[in-house]
């Protein structure tokens, strides 16, 4: 395997840390591209973009906090400029399944004229245990809008490991994979598993839309945070596509995607779910 000069976007997040340990592992040249990282690399600052991608290969691109919030597209678009000015060989866009706003992304990259391939994902694993409902579940009660949406949720340790495959192979270059988990689940089965795995009481509410959206007002959230709430339950959450399991992780790496079970087993067994005392 040759050695390449990879940019992670994202790198200090769910799914771009786990491909920075990855492509580390395996011997690559990996720069993250974070707020933190030197050079930096932030979403808003695109002054210092060439900096960041002269001598580099390829980049994973995830965009914070979602591609279906305005100033996306013009982001991409800006990052892919520069991407062909310093001559990346290939991107690979995490995007969102079953959002319109995203897909208007996506043929950003594709009609880039460099190797490409798309990843659409939609609900993670990590959702339950790196994101906004890690909070009620320590506190026992989570209480959430479309009680009865199907979710074949995904775990990010797999959006890694396929991240990771089509970065290093370009028999997946013009390809879009869309990953799910091999199973669906309500909010209310996944809150009943992680109950189970963490042998705990943790309730479920179901709520309207304008009932949590009024509870994240009440806990003073940005308007733009409650905005993205919205659209992730009513857009992406309301696509009947996106109640639909796919077999592209099986195809690409040749085995089962991890289940939910086994991802709360995992999760249960360091005693995140059980520490109260974590500040969120």
């Amino acid at each position: 395997m040759k050695t390449e000069h990879f940019l992670i976007t994202g790198g200090t997040g769910k799914t771009g840390r786990r491909i920075v340990d990855r492509l580390q592992n395996l011997g690559q040249n990996v720069l993250i591209g974070s707020r933190s990282a030197q050079p930096t690399f932030d979403w808003d600052r695109p002054h210092n973009w060439p900096e960041v991608v002269e001598g580099i290969d390829k980049i994973y691109i995830t965009y914070q906090p979602d591609l279906a919030v305005p100033g996306a597209k013009e982001a991409i678009s800006e990052l892919v400029r520069v991407s062909k000015n310093a001559g990346v060989k290939k991107l690979v866009l995490l995007s969102g399944k079953g959002e319109r706003e995203a897909e208007l992304c996506e043929e950003i990259v594709i009609n880039s004229g460099i190797d490409y391939t798309i990843l659409r994902a939609s609900w993670f694993n990590q959702n339950f245990s790196e994101n906004f409902l890690l909070e009620p579940i320590l506190e026992g009660v989570v209480a959430l809008p479309q009680a009865h949406v199907k979710i074949p949720f995904v775990d990010a340790d797999d959006i890694a490991d396929i991240a990771v495959e089509v970065l290093l192979n370009d028999q997946h270059n013009s390809e879009i994979y869309e990953l799910t988990g091999s199973q669906l689940f309500t909010f209310e089965e996944a809150i009943d598993t992680i109950a189970r795995a963490t042998e705990r009481e943790i309730s479920f509410v179901p709520l309207s839309l304008e009932a949590y959206s009024n509870a994240l007002r009440e806990m003073q959230l940005p308007e733009d945070f409650v905005w993205l709430i919205d659209y992730l339950f009513t857009v992406v959450l309301g696509n009947p596509d996106n109640s639909t399991v796919t077999h592209d992780i099986e195809k690409v790496l040749g085995r089962a995607p991890k289940t939910f079970q086994e991802y709360s087993d995992e999760v249960a067994k360091t005693g995140l779910w059980n520490n109260a005392n974590i500040k969120v």
